[in-house]
């Protein structure tokens, strides 16, 4: 129960936080729901109005139960679904089980125990006084129909047919009443009535009506009680009433026993265990043992419901307010900084309520503005960047000094938690990822991730040019990648859930913990990047711009899981400098700084000519990487009509590029250039490297040229 006493200490430090009233944890004995009506009465227990609302998160009073309630009749203590509310709901056609008796016991329990609160009062008589469902139709909210109050038959499609044709000549769509767009769960029974008409020009068609039929006793009520000089009307923002209903619901619980987080004996213990944790509506719970038909093993334990009720669990006790606090805490931690991936959820926080730096966000997210100092934007851009100098010093300064930041506010005793969750059904779930760190151990761990897997990622960023409308422009920044980005670069944006899952799990080990990084995730990376011919990225974007700004950034994902994995290797550890090594002579190196120059060279080519349309080398990225020496042929042969062509226009341009093809030609030992093995992802740091440093090296002396299509995304 590691996990619920550090839940639990949360709770009782962000409590002392100054926080906004919106960002507040939720009381004990509450619950968050979407509320559909509020029903507005004076301090006489009359009704006044009936107002639909959107759907608010609102915080109500909720027994342990009814907190947790999946299935069966549990009544909230006070804002409830019109079910249990209305006394005549089966009178009115209502099918769903009727909750009015146990609310309206516990309610009369309640206001019996604080004869002092007006309001309790007030509603209490108003439900006793009956005629709840007549109020809502008086008022409209319900609106008019020759069907029961609660199952309402609307027409949502009026469709005019040729009685000759198959094929509808007009279809009109009803204006649906408020009251349905409120309800998430509607019973289409398809029913379907036609009309025959006929039109002036002799036409006949066939008018026909398809009904949709709701059930609107799931529609949650909650309370407005308007009493002069008294404030707040809203029942769910008073203060005293909270306090009060909390008192009255620990008078309820009659379980005693050891409790395993406080350690405290005679603690009044919970039997039931909240659910809504990762969203509302989140029916799986941490804790559940309401299995007793032989379908769970419980050794030696002897439970029934009956004793756990009285006694508590056998094998385990927790109390009531500890259970409830340290499950508010995680509810409000998810919903504030936790990261969301379908069922899956993962979050990270300082048991002080301190902030800490997020370990599923990437490095963009986390500095910022101070990243974009030392990056490399494209292509408008006043200062030139010299890419063979190395300036991953300037970033881990500006890392180091963020961490510092961060570290500062942190006392070296503190507690940092990381958690993961997921469901594998709909009513359990399970922590499927959990460590504890001291502030000097996580501070390290996040930052050496960061460090280690840094690499230039594509980024847009939005510039204030004064008066007129903000430009966006792209820029390289250094930076690691986010979980998300990296399952985007590896499989695509559209990948099941369960293959999201299984990736985030193996990815997150790595960032806080320093875990090698998985072998296989690094090969597909690179492959789907040397793949530019691919056609998801035509299928998914609708220009060419937007798929070679797709690939850009998952160039720069794959060179930065690369060199990551490289300098993470248990045995072969090598770290390569964020910029252009013109030092390394490794084949692989040199090969992928050729592919660069030669797609370069192409591009420039097309561009005098007013051509749009991909290079050689772009093409043929994918086999280049396979067979590298016999592909390099076959560019060559390709660029002599582009080589020509440059003689006549961009003479000084092709004279310094095939000065620089022949230097880096020149560094191959004997035998590499005609070795014709696959290149490792090597060539990838090497091909990004000196493309970046091409485009910036011409912005003083050939500024038009630089200015074509591909350089433009």
């Amino acid at each position: 129960m590691s996990w619920m006493a550090k839940l639990y200490e949360t709770y009782e430090a962000a409590t002392r936080l100054d926080l906004p009233e919106s960002e507040q944890l939720m009381p004990i004995s509450h619950t968050r729901q979407a509320a559909h009506l509020n029903v507005v009465i004076n301090g006489n227990g009359e009704f006044i109005r009936a107002e639909l609302l959107g759907k608010p998160q609102l915080v109500i009073p909720a027994t342990e139960k009814s907190a947790g309630r999946t299935r069966g009749v549990v009544a909230h203590g006070l804002s409830d679904k019109i079910q249990y509310i209305a006394s005549d709901y089966l009178e009115k056609g209502g099918k769903k089980d009727h909750g009015y008796t146990k609310y309206i016991e516990q309610l009369i329990d309640w206001s019996d125990s604080e004869p002092s609160l007006k309001k309790l009062h007030a509603i209490l008589k108003y439900i006793q006084a009956g005629g709840f469902i007549e109020d809502l139709y008086c008022s409209s909210v319900i609106p008019e129909s020759k069907a029961s109050f609660l199952y309402i038959k609307h027409k949502t499609k009026i469709g005019f047919l040729d009685k000759d044709r198959t094929e509808p000549v007009k279809v009109e769509f009803v204006d649906t009443p408020d009251i349905f767009k409120l309800i998430t769960q509607k019973n289409d029974f398809g029913e379907i009535q036609k009309e025959s008409l006929s039109c002036s020009d002799g036409i006949e068609l066939e008018k026909e009506y398809k009904i949709t039929e709701i059930d609107i006793g799931s529609l949650l009520v909650c309370w407005s009680v308007e009493i002069p000089n008294v404030n707040p009307s809203a029942t769910w923002l008073d203060k005293e009433l909270q306090d009060s209903w909390i008192k009255f619901d620990a008078s309820k619980v009659a379980v005693r026993g050891l409790c395993l987080i406080t350690g405290e004996k005679d603690k009044v213990l919970s039997t039931n265990f909240p659910a809504n944790i990762r969203r509302p509506g989140d029916q799986a719970k941490l804790i559940s043992s309401n299995d007793f038909n032989g379908f769970t093993f419980k050794g030696k334990f002897t439970d029934t419901k009956k004793s756990i009720e009285k006694y508590g669990q056998q094998s385990f006790g927790v109390g009531l307010i500890e259970t409830q606090k340290a499950h508010n805490a995680l509810r409000w931690l998810v919903s504030r900084q936790g990261f969301r991936n379908g069922d899956q959820a993962i979050v990270a926080w300082a048991v002080s309520g301190s902030e800490i730096p997020q370990p599923m966000k990437d490095t963009w997210d986390l500095l910022g503005e101070e990243l974009q100092e030392i990056s490399a934007p494209l292509p408008e851009v006043k200062n030139k960047i010299d890419h063979t100098i190395d300036l991953g010093q300037s970033f881990s300064v500006a890392l180091g000094k963020y961490m510092a930041g961060y570290q500062a506010k942190l006392q070296a005793t503190d507690n940092i938690v990381i958690m993961g969750l997921d469901s594998a059904t709909p009513g359990r779930m399970a922590v499927t990822y959990y460590q504890e760190f001291f502030p000097e151990e996580y501070i390290k761990r996040i930052s050496q991730w960061h460090h280690d897997f840094a690499w230039y990622q594509r980024h847009k960023i939005e510039e204030d040019v004064g008066k007129k409308k903000s430009i966006s422009k792209t820029i390289w920044s250094i930076s690691a990648p986010s979980p998300r980005s990296i399952w985007e670069a590896i499989y695509g944006s559209k990948l099941n859930d369960s293959l999201k899952k299984n990736t985030v799990e193996r990815i997150l080990p790595c960032i806080v913990e320093a875990r090698p990084f998985p072998r296989d995730l690094v090969d597909k990376a690179v492959r789907k990047a040397c793949n530019r011919s691919i056609k998801r990225l035509s299928d998914q974007y609708s220009n060419r711009k937007s798929e070679i700004a797709t690939w850009e950034k998952h160039l720069g994902i794959a060179c930065a899981l690369y060199r990551g994995f490289c300098k993470r290797h248990p045995k072969q550890t090598k770290e390569y400098i964020m910029g252009l090594e013109q030092d390394n002579n490794s084949r692989d190196y040199l090969y992928g700084r050729l592919l660069a120059i030669a797609e370069r060279l192409e591009d420039m080519s097309l561009y005098v000519a007013g051509e749009s349309r991909s290079t050689t080398a772009a093409r043929l990225m994918q086999r280049f990487a396979d067979r590298p020496a016999s592909t390099w042929r076959n560019i060559e042969l390709a660029l002599q009509p582009y080589i020509q062509r440059l003689k006549n226009n961009r003479a000084g341009f092709l004279h310094n590029t095939q000065m620089l093809l022949d230097e880096v030609m020149s560094k191959f030992t004997e035998g590499d250039f005609i070795n014709d093995k696959p290149l490792s992802g090597e060539f990838l740091l090497a091909y990004h490297s000196q493309r970046l440093d091409l485009r910036n090296k011409n912005k003083t002396t050939e500024k038009n040229e630089l200015e074509n299509e591909g350089e433009k995304v």
